[in-house]
């Protein structure tokens, strides 16, 4: 049973907490009877009567209500799409139309929803207003943060129901991550580096899946060149990040590489999720004998116990929707995730299939994927 004061029951309930408790979870279940999630929705109620009960201050509050109300709306608007890959693009609000970067924005939201992908940015000008140029309004999705100055929604998505507008800047966060099969990050300011250093940090922690992160600048720009140098300089030869993690991140100068970078990390690998202490790689197809001789040899490093195995679907393991993919589970150790890029670029190599597949892959959104 979730805490909740004693004190609370005795002055606002006059029933013990696990009362109180069957009550919530009744009415919950008047209201969703069908859902799995019953017990999630009862003790989100908990929490806010216990915060109702400590009282303490009017901001947390008001925080705490603006945050719930802006990820339900969130949720709500984003389930029309889902099924849809999805392509996160960062970059500066203040790149001028005439700069080359623009020009090469607009180009990558062409190429993006060509491939039938939907381009996620900030909703504002700039590098934002570029891509969903080049996309055009059924392949754009724009998430705007609510400021007094610059960003204000491009003509592409405002005003329709194609544009959220958010408050905190950590709910935009969230979904501008959350929603992202992939990462293409273009030149800017603090924000767009702010949004880089925390991309890597998700991933390379293990709070947020494995996804390309793309770093797209102009054949001549050194801006991100410049950035991964004092990235190796200061942090891996500090020791502060290991030699694999710079694997997290590519860089590449022009919008075709970029979509291709997109493309081959999916060319095999599906999805990932933790089944309690088993992680699990899906896949469209099958390993050769040889290939997971290879794995099993060369990325042990990743394994708490054990090896590698590769299985079809279990039932009473996974969702019936991934019937279709095959496994390959190991007891990973959570950490290096550059290592588990690297794992995932092997698995990609058509040489390494018992029946290569050319047909394109779909978003791990799609199938509803952890």
């Amino acid at each position: 049973m979730p805490y909740l004061p004693n004190e609370l029951l005795s002055r606002h309930f006059q029933e013990d907490g696990r009362d109180l408790t069957r009550q919530i979870e009744a009415h919950v279940r008047q209201v969703a009877p069908d859902s799995p999630n019953v017990l999630l929705y009862r003790d989100m109620m908990l929490t806010v009567l216990r915060m109702a009960e400590d009282d303490r201050n009017r901001w947390n509050a008001k925080i705490v209500l603006k945050t719930l109300q802006e990820l339900d709306n969130a949720f709500r608007v984003l389930e029309r799409f889902k099924g849809r890959r999805k392509v996160t693009v960062f970059g500066s609000a203040r790149t001028p139309v005439e700069h080359p970067l623009y020009a090469m924005a607009r180009e990558l939201g062409r190429q993006l929803a060509e491939a039938d992908m939907m381009a996620i940015t900030g909703a504002g000008g700039g590098i934002m207003a570029a891509t969903h140029e080049g996309a055009g309004f059924d392949h754009s999705l724009g998430l705007n943060i609510t400021l007094p100055f610059e960003q204000h929604a491009n003509p592409v998505v405002d005003g329709s129901d194609h544009l959220l507008s958010f408050h905190f800047f950590f709910t935009r966060k969230l979904f501008f991550v959350k929603e992202a099969d992939a990462l293409v990050l273009c030149p800017g300011g603090f924000g767009t580096l702010d949004e880089a250093l925390e991309v890597l940090t998700l991933i390379q922690t293990g709070k947020s899946p494995l996804v390309p992160v793309v770093l797209l600048d102009t054949p001549e720009g050194r801006f991100w060149q410049g950035a991964l140098d004092f990235i190796k300089a200061q942090l891996e030869d500090n020791r502060y990040i290991l030699p694999s993690d710079m694997k997290l991140m590519r860089l590449v100068h022009s919008p075709q590489e970029a979509v291709e970078e997109i493309n081959r990390f999916y060319s095999n690998f599906h999805s990932s999720r933790w089944m309690k202490k088993t992680f699990v790689l899906r896949m469209r197809h099958p390993l050769s004998d040889a290939a997971l001789e290879c794995i099993d040899r060369d990325f042990r490093d990743l394994c708490l116990s054990e090896g590698f195995q590769q299985h079809d679907y279990q039932s009473d393991q996974d969702d019936a929707q991934f019937s279709t993919l095959t496994r390959l589970t190991f007891s990973f150790t959570g950490r290096q995730q550059g290592r588990l890029r690297e794992l995932i670029d092997f698995i990609n190599l058509p040489e390494n299939w018992v029946e290569p597949l050319a047909a394109p892959a779909r978003s791990r959104h799609a199938q509803g994927a952890h």
